[in-house]
């Protein structure tokens, strides 16, 4: 049995990265190599290119990747996965010069861009074809220009087709006037992402013809007979009836997972070993950026702890904990102190619990620690969909305030054998419940757009904050998880004044069409949402489907509020678990139209965006 650097055997890996390991670990023996390898099939590890500065010259080509053992057309900045690690600094102008060099007949299309994620910037400069500027075709070139008004850890990426998925995307560092609050003596960015060797488009038209086609977990005869020891017959068959009328799984965590994708940390893949170096004793911070397409990671470093000193590039209050959730386009900034030993693996599970990638903390290059197992795989419960007491063994329905929804929210479900003597009022056009109290377990109203729509197989019936919940899979699981509850931004509300009007959102879906909007409309069909300039207004997300969504607002901040309606923390993406209602404040202050969507990538094109018009 092979062992790494401590002796110790890694852990066993998925069948999929074990014929990884094959083809790279083959290609290298037959070189002659019995180090680690340093090819690109393995992803090895290099440093990030970095460019510093106000001046910035970046070339959007199509580069060849091997992350597998099978070679793919990339889609590239200056030649590299992930782009060239940008530094700014606050106070300054930024030039960026962006030419699109991709070939003739690419597979990734004849236009490019480039968004600035989280960065204050005028509309133009957004990068957001169709509605900050036209897009930068072949041949041009696009220049970004504009004042650089915050610090903080941030990223980029194309907003153009499925480029993103292809390798457009890249970490972008922003030095603060102020002395930062923290001290630390190194300082490494680690962005996450996911590379799939398939061309993104066949693999967005696999989801809408089979949603499911990564769930290689689906229940089994053993499984049903474990939960009916457990639970006992008539509740585990009723279960079974529920799940299957809803036409959904509980092991549908995520859409696309390991079993398509090669999780690559700053670009290499686990064989790569990217390593940070350290020597014992000093504070490293570390700047961790999901820079995936459709990918949560659970990020640890077993043996070491974690101090959260900032959250989307805002300083938080510091927070110590042993693992955190990082949703898509999130960036959370990490101090750790290694000691006592000369390695450490940081690990990062994809919440499926179907692949990870790892990299090391090491005094010297070369070195790896243990790497853990994945996490056993969770389940899906009625309860973590917001449907109340339906969530457990029993699934006791007594707390359910209204019958089964117009619109399909339950459609065809039998609620025989329930107790449903508290329900109030049964179904309602719209599936809307009048006199709703949030505080008291009262029924979510939906809009009107819902009812009946093909595009929305579900509606959540109890939604709540859930910001002190760590999150499927990670309860109880015998580590310090962070929370949003956990997050609270060093300063007070920057804007002071209460919001002025609310607007409710829903986020809807159709699992089996792969179908995704706002309030069961998708993009093409809706209206903008229009916000007066100067106004401080309150957004509220209710997720009306069984699956997470990350809500970014380009251009301005959200302000993300406790469940009485106080100021948290600052932020530029929201995550929205399954069966949640979260609120957050927006400042209107930057004229323009802007995009508003899902920052899963398939599930924005699939039709979960908005355009917001900023109008005096």
């Amino acid at each position: 049995m092979s062992t790494d650097s401590s002796g110790l055997p890694p852990a066993a890996p998925s069948r999929r990265r074990f014929v990884t390991g094959l083809a790279v670990g083959g290609l290298a023996a037959g070189m002659g190599l019995w180090r680690l390898p340093a090819l690109a099939a393995s992803g090895a590890a290099q440093p990030l290119q970095t460019l510093s500065g106000t001046d910035f010259d970046l070339t959007i080509g199509e580069t060849p990747m091997n992350f597998t053992g099978a070679t793919r057309p990339a889609i590239t900045v200056n030649g590299s996965i992930p782009a060239p690690l940008l530094r700014w600094r606050e106070g300054t102008t930024v030039n960026l010069r962006v030419r699109n060099a991709l070939p003739p007949g690419s597979i990734h299309g004849d236009q490019a861009s480039i968004h600035w994620h989280g960065i204050l910037l005028p509309a133009d400069m957004d990068g957001v074809p169709g509605l900050s500027f036209n897009g930068i075709n072949r041949g041009e070139t696009y220049q970004y220009r504009f004042n650089v008004v915050q610090g903080g850890t941030y990223w980029y990426h194309s907003h153009s087709g499925f480029q993103e998925q292809a390798g457009l995307y890249g970490p972008l560092v922003i030095e603060p006037l102020e002395p930062e609050p923290f001290a630390y003596d190194r300082d490494y960015v680690v962005m996450l992402s996911d590379w799939t060797d398939l061309d993104p488009k066949r693999l967005f038209a696999r989801l809408k013809k089979r949603s499911d086609f990564d769930n290689f977990s689906k229940q089994t005869v053993g499984d049903f007979v474990d939960d009916v020891k457990q639970h006992g017959l008539a509740a585990t068959v009723e279960d079974r009836k529920m799940w299957g009328q809803m036409r959904m799984t509980p092991t549908d965590l995520s859409d696309v997972n390991g079993n398509t994708y090669t999780f690559l940390m700053n670009g290499t893949t686990s064989l790569g070993n990217w390593t940070g170096l350290f020597r014992s004793g000093e504070k490293v911070r570390l700047r961790f950026i999901n820079g995936s397409a459709m990918t949560y990671f659970d990020v640890r470093i077993p043996g070491l702890k974690m101090t959260v000193v900032a959250a989307d590039g805002q300083y938080v209050h510091p927070v110590t904990v042993d693992e955190f959730r990082i949703a898509t386009a999130e960036t959370f900034d990490v101090i750790v102190e290694p000691t006592g030993q000369d390695a450490f693996t940081i690990f990062a599970q994809d919440t499926g619990r179907t692949g990870y990638i790892s990299g090391t903390l090491a005094v010297r290059e070369g070195l790896r620690a243990p790497v853990p197992n994945v996490d056993p795989k969770p389940l899906l419960t009625m309860d973590d969909m917001g449907h109340g007491g339906m969530g457990g063994g029993g699934h006791d329905m007594s707390s359910m305030s209204g019958g089964a929804m117009a619109g399909g929210a339950m459609a065809g479900m039998d609620h025989s054998g329930h107790d449903m003597s508290s329900m109030a009022g049964g179904a309602t056009a719209g599936g809307s419940m009048a006199g709703m109290d949030h505080g008291a377990g009262g029924m979510q109203e939906h809009p009107a757009s819902e009812t009946g729509n093909p595009l929305v197989d579900m509606q959540t019936m109890a939604p709540a904050p859930k910001l002190d919940d760590p999150g499927i899979g990670l309860r109880d699981n015998g580590r310090r998880v962070l929370t949003y509850a956990d997050l609270r931004s060093t300063f007070r509300d920057p804007d002071g004044r209460e919001p002025g009007r609310t607007v409710e959102l829903h986020l809807t879906g159709h699992m089996e069409r792969f179908a995704w909007s706002f309030d069961g409309v998708k993009f093409a069909d809706a209206e903008p949402l229009r916000l007066n300039y100067g106004e401080r207004l309150r957004i509220v997300l209710v997720n009306d489907t069984m699956m997470s969504h990350p809500i970014h607002l380009h251009g301005m901040w959200s302000d993300l509020e406790d469940e009485s309606g106080n100021f948290m923390v600052r932020k530029h993406t929201i995550d929205m678990p399954p069966g949640t209602r979260r609120s957050y404040r927006v400042r209107a202050d930057a004229l323009g139209r802007w995009a508003y969507h899902c920052h899963l990538l398939y599930h924005m094109e699939a039709g979960m965006f908005r355009e917001v018009r900023v109008e005096e």
